[in-house]
């Protein structure tokens, strides 16, 4: 009988710690892709935008990017170069970001369209902040940019996905108490 032990690195525990770990150092990232979800959908659900939430997010991740290329700048003049550039950047894409919310420019577009809209321009500002930033940042981006076509889709497909869902549950239930009768 062979006697061995599993290694602590190698272990469950050592698994879920690692998980906890990664969990911990993402959070901020995971948080802020949660929010821009959560704004596309209450746009979609309320039928109107909402209007501070976007700028918002989009001045937190700046900030996020600004304290994130802080740590990583070499000396003063570096970090206030990083400091003037990430502004501007987060400037440009606030501006735009209420273009979109201008009454004029809003009427083309209905509610979920405005969130989805919103939603893309918000990863493509995160995005290109993260190329010049941080890979996680960067990541975060794409992250929201695949979001957008993950919520149209899932928005049309919803109806199918629930029928689905009831489909698979009366077969995974019938196939339950079709075990426990021959039990």
């Amino acid at each position: 009988m062979n006697d061995y032990s599993v290694a602590p690195e190698f272990g469950e525990q050592a698994v879920v710690a690692r998980i906890g770990s990664w969990l911990k150092r993402k959070a901020p990232y995971l948080i802020v892709l949660v929010l821009a979800i959560f704004g596309v959908a209450y746009t979609s659900l309320a039928q109107q935008p909402l209007y501070g939430y976007w700028e918002f997010l989009g001045v937190a991740i700046g900030v996020a990017c600004v304290a994130i290329g802080w740590r990583q700048a070499s000396d003063r003049g570096a970090r206030f170069a990083l400091a003037r550039t990430q502004a501007l950047h987060w400037a440009a894409f606030l501006v735009a970001m209420n273009i979109v919310l201008w009454p004029s420019v809003n009427s083309f577009l209905n509610a979920p369209a405005t969130g989805l809209a919103l939603l893309l321009l918000l990863a493509l500002g995160t995005f290109v902040a993260g190329i010049h930033v941080s890979f996680d940042i960067a990541v975060l981006g794409l992250a929201m940019a695949l979001a957008v076509p993950a919520i149209a889709w899932f928005k049309q497909s919803a109806l199918f996905l629930i029928l689905g869902v009831i489909v698979l549950g009366a077969f995974a239930a019938a196939l339950w108490r079709r075990g426990d009768a021959s039990a």
